[in-house]
């Protein structure tokens, strides 16, 4: 039985608003409150064909293949404007499901649009080539050809934003889309496709099942007529999701997990470094793909850097999510929870010194949400289990160094490749190291910095691909090479031309 007090959704599949073939739902939670606010469909194997047959129905036979590059980049531009209008509406949801803060959800919110406006615009721009080919009386040209079917896989931190980097190319290439939102944070991505419908996009182009990954998001992936899938997640997650396409040959992109350094050398500008390594490791509480979780600070100011850096992230304000000044806002759901008090606990027991928090946040202002103390530990070493895995929370490793080279063997001694922060006011020693840091992103004198214009995606294990930036909408294309003869007559049939 649906319980009447929770807001019951349903998943969208060919333009229609439907349940799970099974019936079933589960609940999402608020993670301040800790308590279920939401009925999401739990959807199985059946719904996830149904939706890709959807995609394709609208990929061959529906209205949207009759529409030209000029009028696709106008439906995007329109649901930006959709965006705009919405945008505090999104981000209520968003927090209300996730626990991010308002303040910064609001923002993602309103600029996503800006992933809509810019792939709209570009939509009509993707340019075929003639070439000057070396055979007599042919003429050769290329032309750029959607994929075809796209499932896309999103995670629970900024939902709604990472689908953005991902559906404003695809659909601005002319693919159809089925959406598999996380089963922590299904909400935002049902409550945007009123605005896809509302945007007048045919049914079918954009299509969200909902469930677990086992239950429907391998189905997706494994299912014929998917021919690309982008995912956003851990790279274990990732890894098994990559061995799963390649049995189909099917293309893959994916933002996957970061371990990423923030370095702050001894002429950096010490009070905006202060703020940069607050802003990449306990913004967001820590669960950013991108999140500067290895602090690299040089000996020669470690001991004060720290001491200044104690001294500003003891002031951060925890509580509810929807204040405008709260900093620090409650994990996102139990699982993620316990597993960052459990790199605590490893941290501790590898023989790191906890100089700030360390434990489960019971300030009264945090109620019976699923928060974590601000956390610091010095002591770390590059080795440690806390300096080479993923924790996805508000807990920092302080590592010193020595000189550039140091910075550099332990900056990049790590599987992960996202991104890494650079603090310095030498600009030579700027660029040498965004030269050499293994890193898709390098931020210099800032950090946690994003932009529809710019490039993003990971080296190493980090991902495959990129997401963002002009060249972006190639990842949703393919190239198809046309030969024309205007010989007279036909040469000799058993040479190749």
């Amino acid at each position: 039985m649906i319980n009447d007090t929770l807001q019951h959704y349903r998943m969208f599949i060919g333009g229609e608003w439907v349940e799970a073939a099974s019936g079933e739902h589960f609940p999402s939670d608020n993670p301040y409150t800790g308590q279920p606010w939401a009925l999401i469909p739990r959807g199985g194997a059946a719904d996830a064909a149904r939706a890709v047959e959807a995609a394709h129905q609208a990929l061959t036979r529906g209205e949207w293949p009759k529409l030209n590059a000029t009028k696709r980049g106008a439906l995007l531009r329109k649901l930006g404007d959709l965006i705009t209008e919405h945008s505090k509406a999104l981000a209520e949801t968003e927090v209300r499901d996730n626990g991010k803060l308002y303040a910064e959800m609001s923002a993602q919110t309103a600029y996503m649009a800006q992933w809509y406006y810019y792939f709209g615009g570009l939509a009509d721009k993707i340019e075929g080539s003639v070439i000057p080919i070396d055979k007599p009386d042919t003429f050769n040209y290329t032309r750029h050809e959607p994929l075809g079917v796209v499932a896309m896989i999103i995670p629970w931190n900024s939902p709604l934003l990472l689908l953005a980097w991902k559906l404003a190319p695809a659909l601005a290439a002319g693919n159809t889309v089925v959406v598999k939102p996380s089963e922590y944070t299904s909400a935002s991505a049902l409550e945007f496709m009123k605005l896809i419908e509302q945007a007048g996009f045919p049914p079918g182009v954009v299509n969200v099942v909902t469930g677990f990954g086992a239950e429907v998001g391998m189905p997706l992936v494994e299912h014929p007529r998917v021919a690309k899938v982008a995912f956003t997640g851990s790279d274990t997650t990732g890894q098994r999701i990559y061995e799963a396409a390649a049995k189909g040959l099917k293309r893959v992109s994916m933002e996957l997990g970061g371990k990423s350094p923030n370095i702050v050398f001894d002429d950096a500008h010490l009070d905006n470094a202060v703020k940069g390594v607050i802003s990449g490791i306990f913004a967001a509480t820590g669960q950013t793909c991108i999140a500067g979780s290895r602090l690299l600070v040089q000996q020669s100011i470690h001991d004060r850097f720290v001491d200044q850096l104690v001294a500003l992230a003891k002031t951060a304000k925890m509580g509810n999510p929807m204040n405008l000044d709260t900093q620090v806002g409650p994990v996102t759901n139990p699982p993620q929870f316990e597993k960052i008090l459990g790199y605590i606990a490893i941290a501790k027991g590898e023989g790191a010194t906890a100089v700030l928090g360390g434990e489960r946040a019971s300030r009264p202002e945090c109620g019976n949400g699923w928060f974590v103390e601000p956390t610091i530990f010095t002591g770390v070493n590059n080795s440690m289990r806390i300096a080479q895995e993923e924790v996805f929370g508000p807990v920092l490793s302080v590592i010193p160094f020595k000189d550039e080279d140091e910075a550099i063997a332990i900056g990049n001694d790590v599987v992960f490749g996202l991104a890494a922060g650079v603090w310095t006011q030498n600009m030579r020693r700027a660029f040498t190291m965004a030269e050499r840091l293994q890193a898709g992103t390098v931020w210099v004198n800032t950090y946690r910095a994003v932009s529809y214009l710019s490039p993003f995606g990971g080296y190493k294990r980090s991902g495959i691909g990129r997401e963002s930036g002009q060249d972006m909408i190639y990842e949703y294309l393919q190239t198809k090479s046309v030969w024309i003869s205007t010989a007279s007559e036909v040469p000799n049939p058993f040479v190749m031309r």
